[in-house]
């Protein structure tokens, strides 16, 4: 068993390491998680927080909660690593856990990183532990856990959603950094101009680790001037983050974003395709550009041309498994595909409308003929399959409260034109 930050007293930890929140009050950003009046925040001044699931992109405090909540709960930890460690790891911890527990009656928290790489078998091995008390599991994972994960685990944890942080997050993280003089650099003279931490905190992309590398790399390679001082400049920074000097500010960055998508929609396959090179040379992920691009094709084309998100999914594909400069290719083919499709914006008008039914109206007396009898039991009423009667035949479907909503309605553009007479022959 270990104590928590028992290594961060080392003096060649890396800086990230040892800038790691140590307490809600220096934890950064995820106000919605740990907020004033959050959950975990009244669930450990009573002491009595359960399993949970901390998924969401790197280098936005998952592991660092975690660490926390074992620490403001006075529990020793463990931690494992989904991806080298097996079902006799979790067993070892499981039993030294028991021992733990019958000995001063605290639980011991497991803390497990990847936790979507463990098997069901792995998985299975730990539930009597967490029902018994032996355990509180923490995992930590960038995958949705609903879908990568064992339900059983699942259920028996409450599911935290984290989001990459915000540039104003980063940058007051990095200026922490630099003034703390006992984990961080405030021992030191560092000059770092606006230019420079606005790129650091623009390009890490929501990765406060990412910014901390790239800031110590900048310091511990950038020499003294005769005054003493170690100068970061916007150079600098767009060296150490790995990422071009940005040509345009903040502001017209996002500017440009918009630009693109709203080329996108108003079928402007120039200025689409314009838009999208300045940004990646500005040092845009490309994958960002394929992320509005996927959205775009269904949005704004939508059924009146479905290939156009095949299209999109193809060109992120490309760049993902051919990288740049090759995957540009694909993405500026997508990118012309989708300005000169057809538009239709039916696709996301459906949606709004039924996801307001959803969250206003819900009605989950389902149709009986519709339930899901299986084994032994009858259906009372007859579910009428379509393929027996050429593939369609008109029974209801929504719930009674509903069964009059049309959420879906074809425009008159493209191939969705063609469903008009479609969904008119059904209605007769």
């Amino acid at each position: 068993m270990k104590k928590i930050n028992e290594e961060l007293d080392h003096v060649f930890v890396p800086l990230a390491e040892r800038m790691r929140a140590r307490s809600l009050d220096e934890f950064v950003g995820q106000a919605h998680i740990v907020g004033k009046d959050s959950l975990i925040r009244r669930a450990l001044k009573m002491g009595r927080l359960g399993s949970c699931i901390f998924y969401g992109p790197p280098g936005v405090g998952k592991t660092t909660l975690a660490y926390i909540v074992a620490n403001s709960l006075n529990l020793e930890y463990e931690k494992l690593n989904a991806v080298s460690s097996g079902v006799a790891d979790a067993k070892r911890v499981i039993e030294s856990a028991k021992k733990n527990f019958e000995l001063t009656g605290k639980s011991t928290v497991l803390i497990l990183d990847e936790c979507h790489r463990w098997s069901k078998a792995q998985s299975d091995s730990v539930l009597e532990a967490v029902e018994r008390g032996y355990i509180i599991f923490i995992g930590t994972t960038t995958e949705n856990p609903h879908i990568s994960m064992t339900p059983a685990i699942v259920s028996r944890s409450r599911v935290f959603k984290f989001n990459a942080l915000g540039i104003a997050d980063i940058k007051d993280a990095i200026v922490r950094a630099l003034k703390d003089e006992d984990r961080g650099y405030g021992l030191l003279n560092i000059k770092i101009d606006g230019d420079a931490l606005n790129h650091l905190a623009l390009f890490s992309n929501g990765d406060l680790r990412s910014a901390y590398n790239a800031l110590e790399l900048a310091v511990s390679t950038t020499s003294p001037n005769k005054k003493g001082e170690i100068e970061i400049n916007k150079l600098v920074a767009s060296q150490c983050i790995q990422q071009p000097v940005i040509s345009v500010d903040e502001n017209t960055y996002y500017d440009m974003l918009s630009a693109f998508c709203k080329s996108l929609r108003g079928s402007d396959s120039d200025a689409a395709l314009y838009y999208s090179q300045r940004l990646i040379e500005a040092g845009c992920d490309p994958l960002l550009i394929c992320r509005r691009l996927i959205a775009h094709a269904s949005e704004d084309v939508g059924m009146a041309d479905s290939n156009a998100a095949l299209m999109a999914m193809v060109a992120m594909n490309a760049v993902k498994n051919l990288g740049m400069p090759e995957g540009n290719i694909p993405l500026c083919h997508a990118i012309i595909y989708v300005c000169e499709a057809e538009k239709s914006n039916s696709v996301i008008v459906a949606m709004d409308k039924a996801k307001e039914d959803a969250k206003f109206n819900p009605d989950d007396n389902i149709p009986e003929h519709l339930k899901n009898y299986h084994y032994d039991i009858e259906n009372p009423t007859e579910y009428k399959y379509p393929h027996n009667y050429g593939g369609y035949v008109k029974q209801q479907y929504l719930p009674n409260k509903l069964k009059d909503r049309e959420y879906y309605i074809p425009g008159n553009n493209g191939k969705e034109k063609n469903l008009i007479k479609k969904k008119n022959r059904f209605k007769k």
